[in-house]
This record gives structure tokens, sequence and C-alpha cells, in this order.
């Protein structure tokens, strides 16, 4: 069953860790290439701000982002700002979501996401709980997969097997978690993984 209060928990956690981590960089360091294709770390730091507000105009029954363009224009636009800039507004966006979440609401109630996805509103905490833990991932920093929180860890491969339950081959792989998350997310190559009746993995859908 779903907690979103401890999930709320569990975010602002993993949250307080990333602004740690993130205050170690200076403003060269983070206009440095993340680990995402194309994305320096700041384009990283600015998406975790933009998307805090965008879970919060899902929570408030609004339309994530106003368009993909402008999504993309916001995180463009926000990316080569001072580190100092980019800290305040990701522990800001962070408390406004927060503020928002701790508004009366039915958690059991549908919710739309980006692209149409839909999902309960209890579920949408851990999503941005993963955004939060991957993204610290991606920014090369330090935090590795090996560091992620074992429940998130296990909960985050759910997740994914989930998104993947069209393709019986990728249920059926196994293998150490750590190793087991970075290829279903897309940060591992699958090394250490195996194919029931052996084999190659099976090339993963498009998340």
């Amino acid at each position: 069953m779903i907690d979103h209060v401890r999930d709320l928990e569990s975010l602002d956690e993993a949250t307080e860790r990333l602004l740690a981590a993130a205050a170690g960089l200076d403003n060269a360091t983070a206009a440095e290439p993340s680990r995402l294709p194309g994305w320096s770390r700041g384009h990283v730091l600015a998406h975790l701000s933009r998307n805090a507000d965008a879970i919060g105009n899902v929570l408030a029954g609004l339309p994530m982002y106003a368009s993909a363009e402008a999504r993309d224009a916001d995180i463009e636009r926000d990316a080569h700002r001072p580190l100092a800039a980019q800290l305040t507004d990701l522990r800001e966006s962070a408390a406004r979501l927060r503020e928002r979440a701790a508004l009366p609401a039915d958690w059991s109630r549908t919710v739309t996401l980006r692209n149409g996805v839909t999902d309960t509103a209890a579920r949408v905490p851990f999503r941005r709980w993963a955004e939060i833990e991957l993204h610290h991932v991606d920014l090369g920093i330090g935090y590795e997969l090996a560091d992620l929180p074992a429940e998130f860890t296990r909960r985050e491969i759910g997740f994914l097997r989930d998104r993947f339950s069209g393709d019986p081959a990728v249920a059926g792989v196994e293998g150490p978690a750590t190793a087991l998350l970075g290829w279903l997310s897309g940060r591992g190559d699958g090394k250490g993984l195996a194919v029931p009746g052996g084999g190659a993995l099976p090339v993963l859908p498009s998340l």
C-alpha cells in the first residue's frame, strides 16, 4: 500500500541530501556536463526546480506543463544561472510543493501527468522522490546508484518493471539490485544481469 505521507518525508530527506551535495559545486562545475547527454549540471538542477512546480500543478489539478516546448524552454532559460540562484530556486520550489502537498486532498483521486499519463495522487510523491534520487546520480558529484536508499531501489525497480510489463523478456531479467535499477532506468549497461535461458539482454522500450 502506498503511504504518501512517508514518501513525502523520504522526498524531503532526499532533497536535503541533494542540496547539501550540490552546495559543494561552484559556478564553473555547475556549468560542466552532467551524465545526461546534452545537459549540464545546471540543466539538471533547473529541471528539478521546474519539475517541483510541475508536480505541484498536478496535485492542484492543473496541466503538469503548459506544453512540451514550454517545459524545455524553461529548463534552458534557467540552466545557466549562478549556482546560488539554482540552489535557492531548488529549495524554494521544493517548499512550494511541500505546502501544496500539505493541503487537504483526496489522495485516492486520479491525476494526469506529462504526456497524458495518469496515476493516483498518492503515487505522485514517490514519482518526485525518484526524480530527486536519480537526477542526483546524474549530476556526477559522488552520489551513485549504490548509494540510493535500499527501499527506494526496491520500489523503483518494481515501478520500472511495471512500466515495461508489456515485454515479458524484461520481467525475467534478474541480478543485483543496483545493476538492475541502472539498466532499467537507462543508467547502466546491465553488467551482472542474467536472462533466463541465457542470451543477450532485451532492448528496453523507451521510458
